[in-house]
């Protein structure tokens, strides 16, 4: 007879390994090496028999303790695994515990046999920055299945053509007795005679070959309410993919984009607009026209307007998607400076330069005044 190997190398674990980890490092190998998984596998077979007389000795304290004292002499005469045996799964509560912690052995997951939603669906849709701020109505179209208009879903090309599968009865599953290390075992899977659908079709529906659904393009109208913001998403229940059994239709997201817009840049609720005004303008003062998205608005900027100087225009940015109250809009003032002129103009702007005093430059004197100090 082999030796056996030591139950902690089995694991794959450290002496040390504390309750949890000896727990995940069982389930892991569990899954690996259980005969569902790999059928016929007489290796495997064995070292999940091996897997799990390890896991019975270390997740119980006082056999831990004991096979840490005397190894597997601890159990050799004591009849601990009944001859070399294994007595079940330790904590897990049996075969349907591990069955469920893993998904399912032998063909996947289970099937559900009642009615189940269709597939949602994603469109994208691209809007201007106007109908973003105040709302729209869009046609989209989309693509979808749907239940075929000849057989009304049924797949069948008359009622009588449609049978209910004589191999799960019309559950969509079918219980498949296998014989393991464990003893007998029953698992459920998708009926492989009616791949889960509960029927079979004797004569299938010429327009959809069987499927009971088609392949539609379909327009359908959707507001887009004021205020919404790029990256938000409306969603439209019951305009996904058909569902199953009886099962509701699932839903359409529409995910909205945002063009960008030549002048106005958005931030949440806020407008922001960069305002180009002459250097006369920022001097002297002025009276402006400014864009908003609500119409023209008059602003009077202040003689000595800096470059970088803002302005806030209250209730003049975005509607909220709520349809409470306004965002602002934000205006940054930027002192545009010549750059080609002709010699009458240079002459007229030394002339003025000449004129002021030391006053008039505050940032530029107060500049100075630093360097120099430093220097010094």
């Amino acid at each position: 007879m082999a030796e056996k190997r030591d139950y902690y190398e089995v694991l794959g674990i450290d002496k040390s390994a504390d309750a949890e980890s000896i727990k995940k490092a069982y389930r892991k190998l569990a899954k690996k090496y259980h005969p569902d998984m790999n059928p016929g596998d007489k290796e495997a077979e064995a070292k999940f028999k091996e897997v799990n007389e390890a896991y019975e000795v270390l997740s119980d304290p006082q056999k831990k303790s004991q096979y840490d004292a005397y190894g597997h002499a601890a159990f050799d005469q004591s009849g601990g695994f009944g001859g070399g045996g294994f007595s079940g799964f330790g904590d897990f509560g049996g075969f349907s515990d591990i069955f469920d912690m893993f998904g399912g052995f032998g063909g996947g997951s289970r099937r559900k046999s009642g009615p189940q939603k269709g597939a949602n669906l994603e469109k994208i849709v691209e809007i201007s920055f106007t109908e973003a701020a105040f709302g729209v109505e869009k046609d989209i179209t989309v693509t979808r299945y749907e239940n075929c208009e000849t057989c009304k879903g049924s797949g069948g090309k008359t009622k009588n053509d449609v049978k209910t599968c004589s191999k799960c009865n019309g559950t969509g599953e079918e219980r498949v007795v296998q014989r393991t290390i464990l003893g007998q075992m029953v698992n459920v899977r998708t009926c492989s005679a009616c791949r889960g659908t509960g029927k079979t079709i004797t004569n299938p529906c010429p327009t959809c070959g069987g499927t009971g659904k088609t392949k539609k393009k379909r327009t359908i109208k959707v507001n887009i309410p004021a205020g919404i913001d790029d990256g938000q998403s409306i969603s439209l229940r019951g305009e996904g993919e058909p569902g199953e059994k009886g099962g509701p239709a699932g839903d359409l997201y529409i995910h909205i984009r945002i063009k960008p817009h030549p002048v106005f840049i958005r931030s949440g609720y806020d407008v922001y607009v960069e305002l180009p005004v002459t250097f006369a303008e920022a001097a002297l003062g002025a009276k402006l026209i400014v864009p908003t998205i609500h119409g023209k608005v008059e602003l009077t900027i202040p003689e000595g307007t800096q470059n970088g100087d803002k302005f806030v225009l209250k209730g003049k940015g975005i509607p909220n998607l709520r349809g409470v109250g306004k965002g602002n809009q934000y205006i940054t003032v930027s002192v545009e400076v010549p750059k080609k002129l002709s010699s009458k103009q240079k002459e007229i702007l030394k002339s003025f330069q000449d004129t002021f005093e030391t006053a008039n430059h505050a940032k530029k004197k107060k500049f100075y005044d630093a360097v120099k100090e430093f220097f010094n």
